[in-house]
C-alpha cells in the first residue's frame, strides 16, 4: 500500500463526521423509523379467509377476522397505522357495495377500532375502482369518467367509513372538488374530527400493476390520464396540494413516491400540513424481485428507499414494507 509522510492542508474535511456509525447517526440529517410507516392491507369479505397475492410477496388478502390478527403483531411490533383497501364480491356500474355500511372496509375499520382503540391509527381508502365493473375510479358515461356524481357518491362513502370510526378517510379518485364536498358531508353530519388524507398529486403512473391485481381494479378500457396527473407535470402538482388544502385537507399525498421526490421536495415546501408519500406496489415489488434474484441487500434497499422518500420531505410513507421491517427489526419503533 502506498503511503505518505505529506499531510494535505485542508482546513475542511467532510470525512471527520463519517469516521464511525454512532457519530454518523449523531449528524444525520434525516432519520426513518416505523412510526413515520403506514402499513397497507387489502381487506376481503367473509370469515377466516387469507389469500396470497403472487405480485406483492408477503402480502396477503385478509377477511375482518384474519386482519385483526395480523394488525395485533404488528402493533406490538410497533406498526402503528394502517391504510385498508377493499376488495368485495360483486361489482356494477353503480359502484353499489362502495356505500354499503355492511362492507369489508366499514366492517375492518369497526373492528379495529373496537380491538385498539387510539393505539391504532386506522386509514381507509375512498375509491370507486374497486367497486366498479369498470374499474375506473368514478363513473363512466359513455366513455367519458364523470366528475360530479362521482363526487357525490365519494362523499357518501366517506361518510360510511367515518361512522364505522376511522380516524383518517383517504379519498385517491382524483376527482375535482371532492375534498371539499366531502368535508362538508362529514361535517354535517357531526364528524367534525374525522381527518381527510388527500391524493392530492397522484399520477397515471405504469408503478400500479400489483395494486391492481391485488384490488382487481384495472380499467377495463383505456387509462385514467382524463384524471390522473400526467408524470411529465410538475407545477401541477403545487396546484392540485393548494386546492385540497383550500377545500379542508389534513393531510396531501404524493403518489407514487421514488419517480417523484422532486414532486415530493416541492410540496413539502409549501404545504402547511403534514405531507405523506405512497411508496407504490410497483416499487415494492421491484425491491423483493431483486431481493429474489440475489441482486441486492432487502434490509439495506428497503431502509434506502424508505429514507430517501423521507429526505425528500415526507413526514409519513404508506408502504407495504412496514409489517417486515417491524418485524425483522430493521427500523426502530
Amino acid at each position: 500500500m502506498k503511503t505518505t509522510t505529506d499531510i494535505l492542508s485542508l482546513p475542511r474535511r467532510p470525512r471527520r463526521l463519517r469516521r464511525f456509525a454512532a457519530l454518523r447517526d449523531l449528524v444525520a440529517e434525516s432519520e426513518i423509523r416505523l412510526s413515520h410507516l403506514v402499513q397497507g392491507h387489502f381487506v376481503l369479505p367473509g370469515v377466516g379467509r387469507v389469500e396470497d397475492i403472487s405480485s406483492l410477496p408477503g402480502i396477503r388478502r385478509l377477511s375482518v377476522d384474519e386482519l385483526v390478527k395480523t394488525v395485533a403483531k404488528d402493533l406490538e411490533n410497533g406498526v402503528k397505522s394502517v391504510m385498508l383497501f377493499g376488495v368485495p364480491s360483486q361489482k356494477d356500474a353503480d359502484a353499489t357495495l362502495a356505500t354499503d355500511p355492511h362492507g369489508e372496509v366499514p366492517l375492518a375499520v369497526a373492528a379495529l377500532k373496537k380491538e385498539f382503540g387510539d393505539d391504532l391509527v386506522v386509514m381507509a381508502d375512498v375509491c370507486l375502482c374497486p367497486y366498479t365493473d369498470h374499474g375506473h375510479c368514478g363513473f363512466v358515461e359513455g366513455k367519458e369518467i364523470v366528475n360530479d356524481a362521482s363526487v357525490d357518491t365519494l362523499a357518501d362513502m366517506a361518510l360510511i367509513l367515518a361512522q364505522a370510526g376511522a380516524d383518517f378517510v383517504c379519498p385517491s379518485d382524483m376527482m375535482d372538488g371532492r375534498i371539499g364536498q366531502i368535508r362538508n358531508r362529514l361535517d354535517e353530519s357531526g364528524f367534525t374530527q374525522t381527518g381527510i388524507l388527500a391524493y392530492s398529486a397522484k399520477y397515471a403512473s405504469s408503478f400500479y400493476g400489483p395494486f391492481r391485481e391485488a384490488a382487481g381494479s384495472a380499467p377495463s378500457f383505456g387509462d385514467r390520464s382524463s384524471y390522473q396527473m400526467d408524470w411529465r407535470n410538475r407545477r401541477e402538482a403545487l396546484r392540485e396540494v393548494q386546492l385540497d388544502l383550500e377545500e379542508g385537507a389534513d393531510l396531501v399525498m404524493v403518489k407514487p413516491a421514488l419517480s417523484y421526490l422532486d414532486v415530493i421536495s416541492d410540496v413539502a415546501e409549501i404545504s402547511d400540513v403534514p405531507v405523506v408519500a405512497y411508496n407504490v406496489s410497483g416499487e415494492f415489488a421491484m425491491v423483493k424481485l431483486a431481493a429474489r434474484e440475489g441482486l441486492a441487500d432487502e434490509e439495506a434497499m428497503t431502509k434506502e428507499i424508505l429514507g430517501s422518500i423521507r429526505r425528500a420531505g415526507a413526514d409519513l410513507i404508506v408502504t407495504y414494507h412496514a409489517s417486515q421491517a417491524a418485524q425483522e427489526g430493521w427500523l426502530k419503533p
